[in-house]
């Protein structure tokens, strides 16, 4: 049996890929390809990309419990693909992938992945000559809501307010929790300026890269005030990203 809650994320995940490819401006064409999903999540860009005619698809993630998920749903509701799919708990730091790659995707990640230069060197070798890696993430830490609620302060921008020595003491207390440091809850703490001159440093060239992207009805005010230099990185909530090997 399916947890109705993870079923209903599932579905709300599928609606939301085509914001994402509509936000890169490409969606590429997946056939006979090999793609891994890097945070695959409860799989469903994984699902997608899947009905599109690809050699093979791997989902990665670091949650058991998301990766159960997305192995019991494949296996009930999409079994039709479960000789494309497959999806694996798996630290891309800590073991040994053979394959290789054609395409890289990553959606809703890239906030949470800390040691991003590593991660990046190890997916530039995952990838076959040519490949690319379509991302798309955010919030940013230094936004207004980039703790992502997992600081429990409240008020817009308050995380950025304190040093990390008071927001863990006071997390651990409060959650009873024994962190020793904010990326601890799945935060990578990036700023915008890090992230820009990680990808810059790294061995792919940038085919594309773009800022808040996003069609909510409020989205046009941080739009706005991230044209302001002293407030770009305040208001700045997502990248969107497409890197070539």
């Amino acid at each position: 049996m399916l947890d109705k809650n993870e079923l209903k994320y599932f579905d709300y995940s599928r609606s939301e890929n085509e914001k994402f490819w509509k936000r890169l401006g490409i969606k590429p064409n997946f056939i006979n390809k090999t793609v891994l999903d890097f945070g695959c999540g409860h799989g469903a860009l994984s699902i997608d990309i899947g009905l599109l005619g690809v050699k093979s698809v791997t989902g990665i993630d670091l949650e058991e419990k998301l990766i159960n998920f997305a192995k019991k749903n494949l296996k009930k509701n999409f079994f039709l693909l479960e000789d494309k799919i497959n999806f694996e708990k798996i630290d891309i730091l800590k073991t040994e992938i053979k394959d290789k790659y054609d395409v890289i995707i990553s959606k809703d990640t890239f906030e949470h992945t800390v040691n991003l230069p590593e991660v990046l060197q190890k997916m530039y070798n995952l990838l076959n000559k040519g490949g690319r890696i379509y991302l798309g993430f955010g919030p940013l830490y230094n936004f207004y809501n980039g703790d992502h609620g997992r600081l429990n302060m409240y008020l817009p921008w308050f995380h950025l307010l304190f040093n990390e020595k008071f927001l863990v003491n006071r997390i651990n207390k409060k959650e009873n929790l024994t962190i020793e440091k904010i990326q601890d809850l799945g935060l990578s703490k990036y700023s915008l300026a890090e992230y820009k001159e990680i990808f810059k440093e790294s061995n792919f060239k940038i085919n594309f890269f773009k800022t808040n992207l996003s069609d909510h009805p409020l989205s046009f005010i941080f739009n706005f005030l991230s044209k302001f230099k002293f407030l770009k990185e305040y208001c700045t909530y997502n990248i969107y990203c497409v890197l070539e090997k």
